[in-house]
C-alpha cells in the first residue's frame, strides 16, 4: 500500500487532529465523546475533525449498536504515522505529570497494536537472543525455537496467513532501536494482555507491567532484569 504522507501532513496540521490521532494509536475504537474530550474541542468540531480524518484514510469508522466509534485505518496508517513521528519535534514537558507520563510511555506502550518502548526493545532482543524470531533480510522469519510461540497460545502459521508483513522491525519512537512489529508482533502483545503480563492505562496507550508480567518475561525469555526495573510502577 502507497501511503500519501503529504496528504497525511496536511491533515496533522491541526493540533485537534492530532491530538485525536494520539488517543487512537493504542488501536483501540473510541467514541467521538471521548475524543473531543480528549482534544478540547466541543462535539460538533470534533466531529468534522473526524470527517476529515475518516474521508483522509487515516480513521475508520466501527459499528457499536446504535453508536459510531473510531479507530486507525490500519496498520499502514499506523506505520505511516509513527515515521513522521520520528521526525516532528517532540512537544515540551512543562509539569510533572507530563514528565511522570513521558516516563510511563517511555517504558511500556502500545504502538499501534504492538508493544514499545524500552520493553518492546528489550522483548525483541530477547526474542532473538532465544532464537524465537530470526532475521530475514529487512524482516523477521520464525526462528529455530519459534514452536515456543504456542505456549503463548499462538500458532505462527495461522498468524503468517495475515494479510501483513509476519514479522518486521519498527523503529522506536523513544529508545531510537527496533521493537517487533507486524502480525506476530500485535499477536505476542495480545497475548501478553490476555495473559495479565500488562494492563492498559486508563487512557491513552501507556501499559503497566504486573509482577505476574515480570515473572513470567524473566523465566520465559531470559529477559533483561534490569529493563524491568525501570518500571515506574508494578500492578497488582
Amino acid at each position: 500500500m502507497d501511503v500519501d504522507y503529504t496528504g497525511i501532513g496536511r491533515l496533522l496540521s491541526s493540533a485537534a487532529r492530532s491530538a485525536m490521532l494520539g488517543l487512537l494509536f493504542d488501536g483501540q475504537p473510541v467514541s467521538a465523546t471521548a475524543l473531543a474530550r480528549r482534544a478540547g474541542v466541543a462535539p460538533s468540531t470534533a466531529s468534522e475533525h473526524l470527517r476529515a480524518l475518516v474521508d483522509g484514510g487515516l480513521v475508520s469508522v466501527v459499528a457499536d449498536g446504535r453508536r459510531r466509534r473510531y479507530q486507525i485505518a490500519g496498520p499502514e496508517i499506523a506505520d505511516a504515522l509513527e515515521a513522521l513521528g520520528r521526525v516532528c519535534p517532540r512537544a515540551s514537558i512543562r509539569s510533572l505529570r507530563a514528565s511522570q507520563e513521558a516516563t510511563r510511555l517511555g517504558f511500556a506502550r502500545t504502538c499501534y497494536d504492538h508493544l514499545a518502548g524500552q520493553v518492546g526493545v528489550a522483548l525483541l532482543d530477547a526474542l532473538l537472543d532465544a532464537k524465537w524470531v530470526a532475521p530475514a533480510g529487512e524482516l523477521y522469519a520464525l526462528g529455530p525455537e519459534g514452536g515456543r510461540f504456542g505456549g503463548l497460545g499462538i500458532d505462527p502459521v495461522e498468524v503468517s496467513r495475515q494479510r501483513r508483513p509476519f514479522a518486521k522491525p519498527c523503529l522506536d519512537g523513544t529508545e531510537r532501536r527496533p521493537h517487533l512489529a507486524g502480525a506476530l508482533g500485535a499477536a505476542l502483545c495480545r497475548a501478553m494482555l490476555d495473559r495479565g503480563w500488562f494492563v492498559r492505562s486508563a487512557h491513552g496507550r501507556g501499559l503497566r507491567l504486573t509482577d505476574r508480567g515480570a515473572r513470567e518475561l524473566t523465566g520465559l525469555l531470559d529477559f533483561d532484569p534490569r529493563v524491568l526495573s525501570r518500571a515506574p510502577e508494578l500492578a497488582g
